[in-house]
C-alpha cells in the first residue's frame, strides 16, 4: 500500500471556484487525428497529464513530430509511422485507440502497460483488426501490431458490451483502411454512447463523412484534415467538486462550461438537480460558468438511474449517494467490472468498510444511508476511486485515501486543488 493521504474535512459549507484542465477523452483524440492528418494541427488545451502524456509519447515513437508553441497550444505534424514500443500505462484509451493506428505503421508496435492493465478487456478489438487484415499476436497486453503500411478494412462485427472504445478505437483510423470500414455491433447493450458521438463528432470535424445507423457506422477511404482543435474542460474531472458542493451545503462554480458538448460527464448536472441541488449558470460575454449550490447538510436525495451512457461518473454518484438521505439505485454498468479496476466490487467494499451500506447488483450498485467512520480508502490504481474517497471524506473524519497520486491519470495536482477548494 502507498502512502495515505489524509481526506480533508470540513466544517461548513464549501465555496469556491474551480477551473478545470482540457478533456483527456478530447485531448486523445485529438492526437490520433491530427497524427493521421494530412496536414500539420494545432492543439489549445490539451490536457497535460499520464494518460495523455503517454498518448503524446507513444505517437512521438511511432514519427509524429510534436512541438509545444506555448503554454497552451501543441502543433502535431503527421509523418510516416515507424515500429515502437508503446507504454500504455493504464489508459483505455491507448491500449484501445492506438492498435488500429499502429496497423498503418511500417513495422513491429509493440503494446504494454500498468499490471492491472494486462487484465483489462483488448480481444474485441483485436480480434477485429485481424478480421480487417491486420497482423498481430496476442488477445491482451502485452500485444504487438506488425505494420505493413496499410489494412484492408472493410466489414466488421463485434460486440462492443465490454467498451465503447473498441468501436471508438477503430473509427478514429476507418478512412485510413483501403476499402474503408464498417462496425457492426450485434451485442445488446453498448455502454458509454456519448464516447462514440464524441468520435463522430471529431471525424466530422475534420472532415471524414462517417455514416451511423442503428448500432452500425461507416467510414469511406478518405483524408483527414488537419485543422485547429480547442479541448474543452474535462467535465468529468468537474464532477468532485460539484460533488463538494452536494455533500456540505455550500456553492461551486466552473467556468468555461460548455454550450453544447458530448462529454459524458454533463450529464452529471442533471444527476445533482435529482439529488436536490440548484443548478445555474452565469455568463459573461462568450464565457459560461456552471453554478451548483447544494441542499442543507444532511437533506441531499438519493435517485435511482441507469447509468450505461455515462459509468465514469458512478465513483461520483456513488460517494454523494453515500451521503444521501434516501436510497440510490445506479444500474446499467456492468462494464465498470473491466475498467481501471472492477469499480462495483472496489465501491461496495470500500463504501462498507467505511460502515457504509452499499450492495453489488449484477448491473450497479444499491446504497442505503448509513453513518460513516473514517478509515482507509483504498484506490486500487484508478483515478476515480481516489477522488470518490476524497469526496466521502468531506463530511466523514479520519478517511485515509490510498494513492491520491493516481489521480495524476486524468488530473494531475489533484490534492492541492482539493486542499486549496477545502482551505478557501
Amino acid at each position: 500500500m502507498t502512502e495515505l493521504w489524509p481526506a480533508p474535512t470540513v466544517s461548513s459549507p464549501v465555496t469556491h471556484t474551480q477551473v478545470v484542465p482540457g478533456s483527456k477523452s478530447v485531448t486523445n483524440r485529438a492526437f490520433i487525428l491530427a497524427a493521421l492528418a494530412d496536414a500539420p494541427s494545432t492543439i489549445t488545451g490539451a490536457l497535460r497529464s499520464r494518460d495523455t502524456d503517454l498518448m503524446r509519447a507513444a505517437l512521438q515513437r511511432m514519427g509524429v513530430g510534436f512541438t509545444d508553441v506555448d503554454a497552451d497550444t501543441v502543433e502535431v505534424r503527421p509523418g510516416a509511422l515507424s515500429g515502437a514500443d508503446v507504454d500504455c500505462g493504464l489508459a483505455g484509451t491507448i491500449m484501445r485507440f492506438l492498435p488500429s493506428v499502429a496497423a498503418f505503421a511500417h513495422g513491429e508496435v509493440t503494446f504494454n502497460g500498468d499490471a492491472q492493465a494486462r487484465t483489462r478487456p483488448m480481444g474485441t478489438i483485436l480480434d477485429a483488426l485481424r478480421d480487417l487484415g491486420v497482423d498481430l499476436s496476442g488477445d491482451a497486453l502485452p500485444f504487438t501490431v506488425r505494420g505493413t503500411g496499410s489494412a484492408t478494412g472493410g466489414e466488421v462485427e463485434i460486440d462492443a458490451s465490454g467498451s465503447s472504445q473498441f468501436v471508438s478505437g477503430l473509427l478514429l483510423a476507418g478512412a485510413h483502411f483501403d476499402n474503408g470500414l464498417t462496425v457492426r455491433h450485434t451485442g445488446s447493450f453498448l455502454p458509454s454512447m456519448p464516447h462514440i458521438e464524441m468520435t463522430v463528432e471529431m471525424l466530422r470535424e475534420a472532415g471524414v463523412h462517417v455514416d451511423t445507423g442503428d448500432n452500425e457506422w461507416h467510414v469511406e477511404p478518405q483524408p483527414i484534415a488537419g485543422r485547429a482543435w480547442r479541448v474543452e474542460p474535462d467535465l468529468s474531472n468537474a464532477t468532485p467538486f460539484l460533488a463538494a458542493a452536494a455533500v456540505t451545503g455550500g456553492t461551486v462554480r466552473v467556468p468555461e462550461w460548455p454550450e453544447t458538448t458530448t462529454q459524458p460527464g454533463d450529464a452529471i448536472r442533471d444527476i445533482l438537480e435529482q439529488m436536490g441541488c440548484a443548478v445555474t449558470f452565469e455568463s459573461d460575454g462568450d464565457s459560461r460558468t456552471l453554478k451548483v449550490r447544494g441542499p442543507e447538510h444532511g437533506t441531499l436525495r438519493g435517485l435511482s438511474i441507469d447509468m450505461g451512457d455515462i459509468g465514469e461518473l458512478t465513483p461520483t454518484v456513488a460517494a454523494m449517494a453515500t451521503q444521501a438521505s434516501t436510497p440510490t439505485e445506479l444500474t446499467g454498468i456492468a462494464h465498470l467490472r473491466g475498467h481501471e479496476t472492477d469499480r462495483l466490487k472496489a465501491l461496495t467494499e470500500e463504501i462498507n468498510g467505511l460502515g457504509g451500506r452499499c450492495e453489488e447488483l449484477a448491473d450497479g450498485l444499491r446504497i442505503e444511508p448509513a453513518p460513516l467512520h473514517g478509515g482507509t480508502w483504498r484506490s486500487y490504481a484508478d483515478h476515480r476511486m481516489a477522488t470518490a474517497g476524497a469526496i466521502i471524506g468531506l463530511t466523514t473524519p479520519g478517511v485515509e485515501v490510498d494513492d491520491i497520486g493516481t489521480t495524476a491519470k486524468t488530473l494531475p495536482g489533484f490534492a492541492d486543488m482539493w486542499t486549496t477548494m477545502v482551505e478557501h
